[in-house]
């Protein structure tokens, strides 16, 4: 591990390895536990005050070479939304997709799959952290979502990049919902990602289009991205606090 690996980061690993038979039932149960949440907002404001101080918002998360690539990247979470919309895109291989951006914005926009992979791209190599306590290190490829924040325009008082998934979050079909401020908007290894490992990006991993933040944990990594919504407040957004996991008592800030 590197010597620059958040010390954050190392705690949450190995408290996943003490309690493993616990973390291997997923994240559900930890959201549902009284003792995880506490855990997680209880560092948030420390975390959040030290990377200040000691670590600029633009330092790049490390990046590795293509030896350190793990045998694959594990599915987590939802591998398969079953809405009848996403379905179909899935059937016609995507060519119907169309990424929105909306909300605080002077120009809203709307792309197609071909469309982001006809920007200019970039291409990391990174390790991708859970907080059930695994790791893997795998290669992105994607449109930089500062490029499409400079075509979009962002109004001044936009604060929050909310991204809105195909994966429905409860019964009623309401959208799983993620979200990021805008400094890590606009960090250069913040991507929006098309293909794994030299690849198109598979179902079971997001596709057609999975948020990669690198410099936060796994769970910030919003998969099946349909709309991405510039706000000032998360007030209306679903529970309120800035994502679905967080909703269910995880912290907002993730990351250094």
């Amino acid at each position: 591990m590197s010597t620059h690996e958040p010390r954050r980061r190392r705690f949450l690993a190995h408290a996943a390895a003490a309690g493993s038979s616990f973390f291997l039932a997923g994240c559900d149960k930890l959201s549902q536990s009284e003792w995880f949440p506490k855990i997680l907002s209880s560092t948030e404001k420390l975390t959040q005050a030290a990377q200040k101080l000691i670590v600029p918002r633009r330092a790049m998360a490390q990046e590795f070479s293509p030896a350190d690539m793990s045998p694959e990247f594990r599915s987590n979470g939802t591998d398969n939304p079953d809405s009848p919309a996403y379905q179909a895109l899935v059937a016609n291989g995507f060519k119907d997709y169309q990424l929105k951006i909306s909300g605080m914005v002077e120009r809203p926009e709307t792309y197609t799959l071909d469309q982001l992979k006809s920007l200019p791209s970039r291409t990391q190599i990174t390790r991708h952290d859970c907080v059930e306590g695994w790791s893997a290190i795998a290669k992105w490829q994607g449109v930089q979502l500062s490029r499409l924040l400079e075509r979009a325009q962002p109004k001044a008082g936009a604060r929050y990049a909310v991204f809105f998934c195909a994966d429905p979050m409860d019964a009623a079909g309401t959208a799983y919902y993620e979200s990021i401020d805008m400094d890590d908007a606009r960090h250069p290894q913040t991507i929006l990602a098309y293909a794994l490992n030299d690849a198109p990006l598979p179902v079971k991993n997001g596709a057609p289009i999975r948020l990669r933040v690198e410099r936060q944990l796994g769970y910030k990594m919003a998969k099946y991205v349909m709309e991405i919504k510039l706000v000032d407040n998360f007030a209306n957004i679903a529970g309120g606090k800035g994502g679905y996991w967080e909703d269910q008592g995880y912290e907002w800030f993730a990351g250094i």
